[in-house]
């Protein structure tokens, strides 16, 4: 007689393939989250890992690009090696931050990790443009249009003015505006100004801020030795004192200019007698306007200035001046410097 627990059944078969299924899914489970979580180890090492780029480039994203446009310019800059790659790596690990336009710097072997934070940041390069003392209107504007980076129109030197414009670095980032720029260094100067005529000297021959300007910039094309410019302002003032002419080469020069350009000729003797409303030598007391836009010192000069008795002073030949109180004493030192003059030619 059979055992009955011999016998098959049904159910049998069907727990088996039941079981096999079930071991199919789970392998399938394993094998799907391996190559998930391998995928997610490749992406995030892709994402943190040192990129390709082999030297310092700077790079410029316009306003208004797109996600698509940035993943081209970081892939054609050599930031990354597959642009398709940077765009699923933004959606993925940077949606929190919007990315921002400017001109950015990327050392070699940057991350996308480090490259993306960048952008979102703004860590925009920082660009500088140097202003010269003394320089006109005209050659700061000149200056300007050159700068790289600036954007816009300026307005004419005239409209402008000269001696509103305060010589100094400015910094500034790549598409910012000419019209600001040019702002920053009228509202510079003005401030300047205020705080160094608060501060003059008591019982000077100099009645407003724009007067200061005035004597400054001449002190500034007159001497281009730091150490000089209290005397030779002490000179001016003395010679306003006395009622002299201010007999400044700088401001006939200044007067000579035309629409064409500075005067680059030699100054002569017949040039001093041409009257014109900057020739110091035949009008009485300042010129009408600066003739330059001077420096922070060359304006402290002229509102405190040394106090000697010089009436005169012609180059030495070293770079800097002789100094005279008397004429007798400045005809001397003419005499020398024109003497230095024929030596050298």
């Amino acid at each position: 007689m059979t055992d009955p627990a011999d016998i098959p059944t049904t159910d049998q078969p069907r727990r088996r393939r039941l079981g096999w299924v079930l071991t199919c899914f789970v392998l399938l489970l394993i094998a799907g989250a391996t190559i998930v979580g391998g995928a997610a180890v490749m992406l995030h090492r892709a994402y943190s890992d040192p990129g390709p780029l082999r030297a310092e480039t700077n790079l410029i994203i316009p306003p208004g690009a797109s996600g698509r446009m940035i993943a081209r310019a970081l892939t054609e800059a050599g930031v990354s090696a597959d642009e398709r790659l940077v765009q699923v790596l933004m959606r993925l690990f940077a949606p929190e931050k919007p990315l921002r336009a400017g001109e950015y710097a990327f050392p070699a072997g940057i991350s996308l990790r480090e490259a993306i934070a960048k952008l979102q940041s703004g860590d925009v390069v920082v660009r500088r443009v140097t202003i010269a003392e003394g320089l006109t209107t005209r050659e700061v504007l000149a200056t300007l249009n050159l700068a790289e980076g600036l954007t816009g129109d300026l307005p004419d030197a005239a409209e402008i003015g000269e001696g509103t414009l305060l010589p100094e670095t400015y910094h500034y980032s790549w598409g910012d505006s000419r019209a600001d720029l040019l702002a920053r260094m009228r509202a510079a100067m003005q401030t300047a100004v205020g705080r160094l005529w608060a501060a003059r000297d008591e019982g000077l021959p100099i009645k407003t801020p724009q007067e200061a300007v005035v004597l400054a910039s001449i002190i500034e094309r007159e001497t281009g030795v730091p150490e000089e410019r209290a005397r030779v302002a002490s000179v001016f003032i003395n010679r306003l004192n006395r009622g002299m002419r201010l007999q400044s080469d700088p401001t006939v020069v200044y007067g000579l200019e035309t629409d064409g350009g500075p005067f680059t000729g030699r100054l002569l003797r017949r040039h001093l007698e041409i009257d014109h409303p900057f020739n110091t030598y035949t009008r009485d007391g300042l010129p009408p306007s600066p003739i330059a836009n001077p420096g922070l010192e060359s304006i402290s000069a002229a509102l405190k200035p040394a106090e000697t008795k010089f009436f005169y002073f012609v180059a030495d030949g070293t770079g800097g001046h002789a100094f005279a109180r008397t004429l007798s004493e400045h005809n001397r030192n003419v005499a020398n410097w024109r003497r230095i003059q024929r030596q050298a030619r």
